[in-house]
This record gives C-alpha cells, sequence and structure tokens, in this order.
C-alpha cells in the first residue's frame, strides 16, 4: 500500500507539474491584485482588473450607422454594466473614471482571418525557425495587434494555441484569438509545404516539419479526416479549417485544383458538427466553392475568382463569405518570376468582382486581412479596413469588422472559447472598447492611424492603452 501511495502521489505531482500547478493548492485569484513588476523570469501580467467609468462619449454600438449622443458607460469585471447618465460616486474604489470629452466609445475590431505565427516571420524563417522562436516573435505581434485596436482575431491555421493561453492567462498582451489549429489539407494541396524528397507518406504518420510543429494536417481519406478535425478539435479548436481548392503560398498547389472530396468534406463537417461547432473552407475557384457548400461547409475563405451562379448558391445556402481586400504588397513574400507570385496576381485580380457580388446578392460577409510573412504589412491592417471604402460606406466597414464579425464568430457555439456578446456597445456585452479621437464614421482615416487616435484601449474589462490625462 506504501509503495501504491507513493505512485499516487509522484502522479499527482506529474499532473500538476505539466499544469504548472502545485498539487492541491489552488491557483491565486489575481483578478483584483495589483500586477507584478516584470522580471527577466516573470512578466508582468495584464493589468488588474477593475470598474473602468467613461464620461461624455458619443457611442457607435457597432450596429447603428450613426453615433448616439453624449453619454456615460460603465464597465464593471469584464461586462458593460450601464450605459446612460451614471451618478457614480468619484471616490468609489478601484474606479477609473475617463473624462471621453465628446470622443467615440466603439467596439473593439475584429479580424476573422488571421494567422497568428506567420504574421512576422518571412516564409523563410517560418520554415526553419524553432517553435519557441516563432512564438516569441507571435508574442511580439500580438501586443502590437492589441494596440492596433484589434482586440480579437479567428486564427485560421496555426499552431496558436500556447499563445492564446499566454494571452488568456494574462502574461502576455494581445487580442482574444479563435483557434483553428492546423490547416487540413490533403497532398499536394494548400497547406502542404513538404519536398519532393519527403515522399511517399506513411498512412496516419506526421513525418513532415510543419504537421510536427501543428501548423498543418495531411489527410486523404474520410477516415483520416475525422481523425485530424478530432485532434485539433482535442487541442482546443473553435472552428476547423479545410482547404477545399489550391492556394497561393503552397508550392505544390495550384489554384484550380478541388482537393477534397465530398465524402471527406462531409466527413469534417459531420465531424465538427458533433462538437457542436463548424468548419470553413479556403476557396478561391468556383467548383472548389460548390463542392465545400454541397458538402455543408458553412464559411468560404476568399472565393477572389467566384463567379455568378457560385455567389447565387452561397446567398441560397446562407453561407458565410469571409473575403480580405487584399493589397498589392502582399506579393512582396514571394520572388517576381515564382509559381506563387503569378498565382497571388490571380487572385488579387478577381478581388473587385468578388466584392461587387457578395454586395449584389448580400451575402454575410466578413472582414479579415489574410497577412502572412510581412511585419510591414501587418502595421497597414486598420488601413485594410478602411480600404473597404471602395465598396462599402464606412458605417458598413465598421459594422462589419465589429458586429458582424462577431455574429461569424458566434458559429462556434459551444466550443466558443470566450462566451458573450462581442462587437457591440450595450449593456451585458463583453468589455472591448476603443475610444476614438474624433468621428470614424465620418472620418474611418481614424483608425488607419491608431497609435494617434486610439485614445484608450480596453480588453475584457481591462485598460491596455490609456492616454487620457
Amino acid at each position: 500500500m506504501d509503495t501504491l501511495r507513493m505512485v499516487v502521489v509522484a502522479a499527482a505531482f506529474c499532473v500538476a507539474a505539466c499544469s504548472g500547478k502545485s498539487p492541491d493548492v489552488p491557483a491565486p485569484d489575481t483578478r483584483d491584485a495589483p500586477p507584478a513588476p516584470a522580471t527577466a523570469s516573470a512578466p508582468a501580467p495584464a493589468p488588474a482588473q477593475t470598474s473602468i467609468l467613461f464620461r461624455n462619449v458619443r457611442v457607435f454600438n457597432g450596429v447603428d450607422p450613426t453615433l448616439g449622443a453624449a453619454t456615460d458607460v460603465l464597465v464593471r469585471g469584464n461586462r458593460i454594466a450601464e450605459i446612460g447618465s451614471i451618478d457614480m460616486p468619484a471616490a468609489e474604489q478601484g474606479m477609473t473614471v475617463i473624462d471621453g470629452a465628446g470622443r467615440t466609445l466603439m467596439p473593439g475590431l475584429i479580424d476573422v482571418h488571421w494567422h497568428a505565427l506567420a504574421v512576422r516571420p518571412t516564409i523563410a524563417v517560418a520554415m526553419n525557425s524553432s517553435t519557441g522562436y516563432l512564438n516569441l516573435m507571435a508574442g511580439a505581434e500580438a501586443s502590437d495587434t492589441l494596440q492596433r485596436g484589434f482586440t480579437t482575431v479567428r486564427d485560421v491555421g496555426g499552431a496558436s494555441f500556447g499563445l492564446k493561453r499566454a494571452i488568456d492567462e494574462g502574461w502576455q498582451a494581445g487580442p482574444r484569438i479563435y483557434p483553428s489549429g492546423a490547416i487540413i489539407s490533403v497532398t499536394g494541396g494548400h497547406g502542404d509545404f513538404r519536398s519532393p524528397v519527403e515522399l511517399p507518406r506513411v498512412l496516419g504518420r506526421s513525418e513532415s516539419r510543419t504537421e510536427i510543429m501543428g501548423d498543418s494536417a495531411i489527410a486523404d481519406t474520410p477516415d483520416e479526416v475525422r481523425l485530424r478535425v478530432r485532434e485539433q478539435l482535442m487541442l482546443g479548436a473553435s472552428q476547423i479549417k479545410m482547404t477545399a481548392g489550391g492556394g497561393v503560398s503552397s508550392p505544390h498547389s495550384p489554384l484550380d485544383v478541388v482537393t477534397f472530396t465530398p465524402e471527406e468534406l462531409r466527413a469534417a463537417v459531420s465531424s465538427a458538427g458533433n462538437w457542436g461547432t463548424y468548419v470553413t473552407a479556403h476557396a478561391y475557384m468556383p467548383e472548389a466553392i460548390r463542392t465545400a457548400v454541397e458538402a455543408g461547409v458553412q464559411c468560404i475563405e476568399h472565393a477572389n475568382l467566384m463567379d455568378e451562379p457560385t455567389a447565387q448558391l452561397l446567398a441560397n445556402r446562407n453561407v458565410w463569405l469571409s473575403i480580405q481586400p487584399l493589397p498589392d504588397e502582399l506579393l512582396r513574400a514571394f520572388p517576381p518570376d515564382s509559381e506563387e507570385y503569378a498565382k497571388g496576381r490571380e487572385v488579387l485580380a478577381g478581388t473587385d468582382r468578388a466584392y461587387q457580388l457578395a454586395k449584389k446578392y448580400k451575402l454575410k460577409t466578413a472582414f479579415g486581412t489574410d497577412v502572412l510573412f510581412s511585419a510591414a504589412l501587418a502595421r497597414q491592417q486598420g488601413s485594410l479596413l478602411a480600404s473597404l471604402t471602395k465598396w462599402y460606406t464606412p458605417a458598413e466597414a465598421l459594422t462589419m469588422a465589429t458586429s458582424t464579425n462577431a455574429e461569424l464568430l458566434a458559429l462556434s457555439g459551444k466550443r466558443n472559447p470566450y462566451p458573450g456578446r462581442l462587437g457591440v456597445v450595450e449593456t451585458g456585452a463583453l468589455a472591448d472598447l476603443l475610444l476614438v479621437e474624433g468621428d470614424p464614421l465620418s472620418d474611418i482615416a481614424l483608425i488607419t492611424r491608431p497609435k494617434e487616435n486610439f485614445r484608450v484601449i480596453v480588453k475584457d474589462g481591462r485598460i491596455y492603452k490609456n492616454t487620457i490625462r
């Protein structure tokens, strides 16, 4: 019995070590404690969560196309507690009072097509660096993403689970992350970065670098698809990302190829549905889009080269379109004489037509950026949102990047890592807020200069920036 007891105790300590906690000792609740000082071995946690009172602000609520009259907004904990004229004792303990002076208070911005670990590194760095190094780069980028006013991102491909945990626990500043985990692809599909010397593969084994790192997963049968989907859900995916057609950055993936069979896509949709969530599919060409939609996929990423019948199908099936106003600068990641560059030019040429079809058929359209391999382009995240005014009014663009994007995030159902209402300023909603110098509904260019114009940034009821004195 003594030996058995020692084994049990040792196992308890092993489990505790893996989770980062001591056995039988609950983690301290630091929500109301002051932040610890930063040291070389222990970074400072997020600012303490307290009550915040915004006085005299005009609210863009994320839905209505006009600003409301000057009012007050009270945040308690991580929720918006009250909106209206608030009689609150100025000396209430722990409260931060911010005089908005007629500035605009709006929801935090949301980017629903983001790759947290692939934003800053070049392709060469991404393919040849350690997981630790790439995560440190991603952490630095996450801090900057939040400072640009993007309080939530949907990561549609990459091993961002560790980064998400560090942000959620308060050790790293950054946006909320809705992770997809590994991009699930087929042999030779978008997301397969193997070299010819790595073929043939043994079914069920993950031997390539991107698979081992958790950025992609190869599946060539319905059973393999089920396995890969369930693995990502086990890791904590809030939705599943499939590649239904060819892609730009992958070296063996022509744009015109339809990758997964209908049976394989249905296996993914069924497996995700069993967990109460959904599948989003990368697809540019009409046939790949139609194959995914017919299999039950609820969201299409990109669709830059769709035709009119395909747009009509998306409307008839009430399928989401997650499309990005891709800039020419995105092509700088590839040599001008490369196949990837040529594919990118073809995709970019179809963007305008795709947005026109989205408007014509009133598709449920979400905003994302798909920034890859460019720290400089990441700094233009707000400018990419502002570029939507080529097709939409400023109010429509900002609504898309707030309440509309939040509706897409809600498709994750019970797998939603942040239950609550996002993308709006209303009583009971999660407190992700920006105090803007000026009226972005009249001048959307304000969001392109976040350092200057985002005077206060709040995420989950915590202040991450405050330049109001």
